[in-house]
């Protein structure tokens, strides 16, 4: 029957740890043989810190009444054999809510009141204020008491039309899309902005974040979640009522925050829910299950989608069915089809792109250990070359040989100027690298935004200021990456050179590739051009609202940036390790060979001595070389789950 996506991301959390042992196994052998330098060390840090760190974010997204809620209680929380996401008929979730685990955090609900939209700082930026957030704690073996706290996600407030309009749930421009006033002449609205969930759920523990969102309205009016929560999900489950199919409002919200042009739509899979509705009595089982198919290829049709991506579900008789143990309804439900392409398509793809990040800087640092080996068996057969034309011969020719030694020792003291010299070059021009991608820069980009949207009668010129700033940002890291290549050319002729000259083995570190931010800063740059267009003219000719869209921007390109930092960063760190690595063993190797030539002169049989000694120490580096493998290629070779492979050749 396949993986549910529960029991594949239970397989997922379990490959994570034991990539986490692995990991901290090589990290002391390592640094046991003294093959731990600054740039291996920062490899570890960072695959160890992605191992950890890893989410799996799955955004749940529907217009009110299509029983979002209700879908999320029958995946994730059947087991607490009770509802604990509000899921009763009507508006239930009004504020988006994040379901996600810190373990440094104790069990709570935090409610970001309504009233902060108000200001101008971004969400990412209340999350750094918690005091700011109303808290309630919560006892995850409680259900009742988790489900009656999690019902506050679904509390409103009535404010006057001003008030409504200042928080963005009113639009003098889109009449037919605002709210109906109460008798008194008060719109409803969330009491709350944000929700965050913080609790122990075996899924949530291994890094599954839910993003459980309000409808259209709420949606457009927090710009983050359009611009910056939801591109980023790694999956995006949209769900529509089966008795309705796709409504007016069902596309506007597919088409608005769902869908960019050109954006691949692997990652979008739409649920046809409440398919019960349909089961009726008077119809066979067969015309019933026609019925939701012709349901089904309309919709796979409106939305642009293949049809296999459109799964009808009754998330309710899930629900009902788990809780009852009932295998029948659960099959009647459909539910474990669609864990089965949650299973394959986001955990598998997750997966996929996990592995291979981690493939690749297992790699690299294998490269690096085993480079660091290389250089101290080739000092090894050097002294070995040297001994053996020792043999036989009188003191004199001995002592001449020691002499030739501390010269040699005294021209490489000299080298180290030069070293110095091509540093500072280096270290030069990757200041400019820095400078193109730090804080200032972009702070100094979204400054220059912000005037620009500020400027009267700017409603028009909206989508041009965006697209000036999105230009130079990507000319800046065209800029730094061609100076990153004026660098690695530096270093590999450089590199060359002190091989020549001073018998290294030094080799330029792979140039970073910021090729792939450029496509990270387009992704970003579609998502607000796409947000732009879509009627939010006059909302962005708010000087508020436009503050906002500049801080969520800022917030995702911050990301970016410090990635890109990071990565050139680590770039240098194995430029200057090398140099530090092989100037340290050449120090290191000058010292042996006096010692050996001081013992030879002072016995006749430490000659012998000392060529089994090198001997055995050449013996010793093969094993380490040979362990180095073993340990990395259990990183690299970590099995894909079987259950998965043939899905995810399919989806490949």
């Amino acid at each position: 029957m396949g993986t549910s996506f529960n029991e594949q991301f239970d397989q997922h959390g379990a490959w994570r740890r034991e990539f986490a042992l692995r990991l901290k196994l090589l990290s002391e052998w390592l640094k046991d043989h003294e093959l731990l330098d600054s740039a291996v060390e920062e490899r570890l840090r960072r695959l160890e810190t992605q191992m950890r760190s890893d989410k799996v974010m799955v955004a749940f997204v529907a217009e009110f009444s299509r029983g979002k809620s209700e879908l999320i209680n029958a995946i994730f929380f059947a087991g607490y054999k009770r509802r604990i996401m509000p899921a009763s008929a009507g508006r239930t979730t009004m504020c988006p809510t994040e379901l996600g685990y810190d373990s440094e955090v104790p069990p709570c609900l935090r409610l970001l009141p309504i009233e902060t939209r108000l200001q101008p700082q971004a969400l990412m930026e209340w999350r750094m204020v918690p005091e700011k957030w109303v808290r309630v704690d919560l006892d995850v073996n409680d259900s009742a008491q988790l489900a009656q706290a999690f019902e506050k996600v679904a509390e409103v407030v009535h404010v006057t039309k001003d008030e409504a309009r200042a928080l963005g749930f009113w639009h003098d421009d889109t009449p037919e899309d605002n709210p109906m006033l109460n008798a008194e002449g008060l719109v409803e609205v969330p009491r709350w902005r944000h929700a965050l969930i913080n609790i122990a759920h075996p899924l949530l523990k291994q890094g599954l974040v839910i993003l459980d969102t309000p409808g259209l309205n709420a949606i457009g009016a927090e710009p983050e979640l359009t611009v910056n929560l939801i591109p980023q999900a790694h999956a995006v489950v949209f769900i529509l009522a089966a008795d309705t199919g796709v409504t007016k409002s069902d596309l506007a919200i597919w088409r608005e925050h769902l869908i960019a042009e050109s954006e691949e739509t692997d990652s979008r899979l739409v649920v046809l829910n409440k398919i019960d509705t349909m089961w009726d009595s008077l119809s066979s089982s067969a015309q019933v299950q026609a019925q939701i198919e012709r349901q089904r290829a309309t919709s796979a049709e409106i939305l642009g989608l293949p049809v296999e991506q459109v799964i009808p579900v009754s998330a309710q008789k899930g629900l009902v069915a788990k809780v009852s143990d009932d295998a029948a309804l659960l099959q009647a439900s459909q539910l474990p089809v669609l864990e089965r392409a949650l299973a394959q398509g986001v955990m598998g793809q997750r997966q996929k792109i996990l592995r291979a990040a981690v493939s690749g800087n297992i790699v690299d640092l294998r490269t690096e250990a085993a480079r660091a080996l290389n250089v101290r068996r080739r000092d090894l057969a050097d002294q070995l070359g040297e001994l053996r034309g020792l043999r036989g011969k009188n003191s004199s020719v001995i002592k001449h040989m020691r002499g030739r030694i501390e010269q040699e020792q005294e021209e490489f003291d000299v080298s180290g100027a030069k070293i110095h010299a091509v540093r500072s070059v280096h270290l030069r021009l990757l200041r400019e690298v820095f400078t193109l991608l730090g804080t200032k820069t972009l702070k100094t980009e979204m400054a220059g935004l912000t005037d620009a949207l500020r400027q009267p009668g700017i409603k028009l010129g909206v989508k041009k200021a965006y697209t000036q700033t999105f230009e130079r940002l990507h000319a800046g890291l065209r800029k730094a990456q061609t100076t990153s290549a004026e660098i690695q050319s530096m270093l590999t002729g450089t590199f060359k050179q002190l091989n020549a000259e001073y018998g290294f083995s030094l080799q330029a570190p792979k140039e970073p590739d910021l090729e792939r931010f450029s496509r990270d800063l387009e992704l970003v740059e579609r998502s607000h051009t796409q947000y732009l267009g879509m009627g939010n003219a006059l909302r962005l000719a708010q000087p508020e609202f436009a503050d906002r869209l500049v801080r969520a921007l800022s917030t995702r390109l911050r990301v970016i940036y410090e990635s890109a930092l990071g990565e050139v960063e680590l770039w240098n760190k194995s430029a200057a390790a090398q140099l530090d690595a092989q100037l340290r063993e050449r120090r290191r190797n000058f010292v042996r060979r006096i010692e050996a030539i001081e013992r030879i002169q002072e016995a006749a049989s430490g000659l012998d001595d000392r060529i089994a000694e090198i001997e055995a120490q050449e013996t010793a580096l093969d094993q380490l070389d040979a362990k180095l493998a073993e340990l990395t290629a259990h990183l690299i070779a970590t099995p894909a789950l079987a259950s998965n492979e043939p899905a995810l050749q399919k989806r490949a």
